[in-house]
């Protein structure tokens, strides 16, 4: 029973940057080809305006341009979750319900940063919005971002009043928290889906009974992660293994500059997809050091993709 559960849950999605010209504004032919390049590589779904998508520096009316933008194109092609937090409960409640009413799959809700919480305020604010809104919910703890944790006991109180919180994606490098909301949840809650937020814990919130992962290499590799998520399915602990190794590696993007986002896009264009690479102020492009270490790894990784043949059953890498 469990080992069929393994092999029906796996899923990876992406959570999608945003393309912007160098005014700030959508470049929506940009963003439907990092759409299409997403889709045709196999990733199992886009999450529109998570953290990697910027959300917290667009706004409103380009939000809605966005998920307007993201439904049309993307037509029911893959699932599409929608990132609607926003400071106030009114606000997110209203941009939740815009998404659910254009055709999004679920949204997905980050808590209010700033000031860290109580446990009793988190509370209160998902179910005010729980309560509010059309549609499916998916919590979002990222704790380095909020400055404190939506934890396994406070999930579990959502779960008991509202049936239309379906998820949870859990942003830590630490997986035994992971673990714990998991063992907290799934017993009385089984289909309530865990991804975590960290590309290189995939592999490990599949073996503790999770479903997955929602990380933002897959927009520079989507075909290596549909590769993985092949892997564990068919039980292939070798090549499961080679993919951990490659994007082990891959995480080494991380490391080269704060913030991640324009470090992605600038890989993303050296990779040949078709985006310029602008993000929005503050967020500076790479400079020549950052730029030449990009470059490094890339071929690293390459190599290594070409040497594992880990993607004989997918696409050849481009």
């Amino acid at each position: 029973m469990q080992e069929e559960y393994f092999m029906k849950n796996a899923q990876f999605l992406t959570p999608v940057i945003t393309a912007f010209d160098s005014e700030g504004n959508l470049d929506k032919q940009a963003n439907k080809n990092i759409y299409d390049s997403l889709i045709n590589g196999g990733v199992d779904g886009l999450v529109i305006m998570g953290s990697t998508g910027e959300f917290f520096s667009m706004k409103d009316s380009q939000k809605k341009e966005l998920i307007d933008l993201v439904l049309s194109h993307v037509n029911h092609r893959t699932k599409v979750y929608i990132g609607t937090a926003c400071m106030s409960v009114e606000e997110t409640i209203t941009l939740s319900n815009y998404a659910i009413d254009a055709g999004a799959d679920g949204v997905m809700i980050i808590s209010p940063y700033y000031f860290a919480l109580s446990d009793e305020s988190i509370e209160y604010y998902f179910d005010e919005v729980a309560d509010a809104v059309k549609g499916d919910i998916y919590l979002y703890n990222f704790p380095a971002r909020t400055g404190y944790d939506l934890s396994p006991e406070v999930t579990l109180n959502l779960l008991r009043k509202h049936t239309n919180i379906k998820g949870y994606k859990d942003t830590v490098t630490e997986m035994g928290h992971t673990r714990k909301l998991i063992q907290m949840v799934k017993n009385e809650f089984p289909d309530f889906i865990i991804y975590s937020g960290f590309d290189e814990n995939f592999a490990h919130n599949i073996l503790s009974g999770g479903n997955g992962c929602i990380g933002g290499l897959s927009n520079l590799y989507p075909e290596v992660f549909s590769a993985w998520v092949h892997a564990v399915n068919e039980k292939d602990l070798k090549r499961v293994a080679d993919l951990q190794n490659i994007v082990d590696k891959m995480m080494e993007l991380y490391d080269i500059g704060t913030p991640f986002i324009p470090i992605m896009k600038s890989a993303m264009v050296l990779k040949g997809k078709e985006l310029q690479g602008y993000s929005q102020k503050p967020f500076i492009q790479p400079n020549e050091k950052q730029t030449k270490l990009i470059k490094t790894l890339l071929q690293e990784i390459d190599d290594m993709i070409v040497k594992m043949d880990v993607l004989r059953r997918e696409s050849v890498i481009k």
